[in-house]
C-alpha cells in the first residue's frame, strides 16, 4: 500500500487541482535532479497507472497525484498497491496537503 506521510492540518479543504500540483511537484523534482516520467496522454496506457515516476541515485519513485478532496479509483488503487509490495520502490499518493512530506521526500537522499 503507498505510504501515506504525516499530513499538516489544512486550515481549508485545499482545491489545489492535480495539474498545479503536477507543475510543482515537476519543478521541484528538477530542482533536485530527478528523472521524471509523466504521461501526458493516457488514453491508451493502462488504466489506473501513476502520474509520475521519478529516478534518482538508485531510488525509484511512483507517485499518483488527487486533489485534497479527491480519492484514487479502483484502478489507481489496485496499482499503488500491486506496486507498494515491490520492496525497492517507493510507493505515494501524493495530495496538495502533503507538499511539506512531498518536498521533503524529493530533497531527500534515502525517502
Amino acid at each position: 500500500m503507498p505510504k501515506e506521510k504525516a499530513r499538516a492540518k489544512p486550515d481549508a479543504l485545499s482545491l489545489e487541482s492535480e495539474a498545479s500540483l503536477l507543475a510543482k511537484v515537476t519543478q521541484v523534482a528538477e530542482l533536485y535532479g530527478w528523472k521524471l516520467y509523466h504521461t501526458w496522454r493516457s488514453n491508451h496506457s493502462e488504466a489506473g497507472f501513476p502520474d509520475l515516476v521519478l529516478a534518482k541515485d538508485g531510488r525509484l519513485i511512483f507517485a499518483e497525484l488527487k486533489r485534497d478532496d479527491k480519492g484514487p479509483d479502483l484502478n489507481q488503487q489496485e496499482w499503488l498497491s500491486e506496486l507498494g509490495q515491490v520492496s525497492a520502490v517507493e510507493v505515494y499518493l501524493w495530495r496538495p496537503r502533503d507538499w511539506d512530506a512531498i518536498e521533503r521526500t524529493l530533497r531527500s537522499r534515502d525517502g
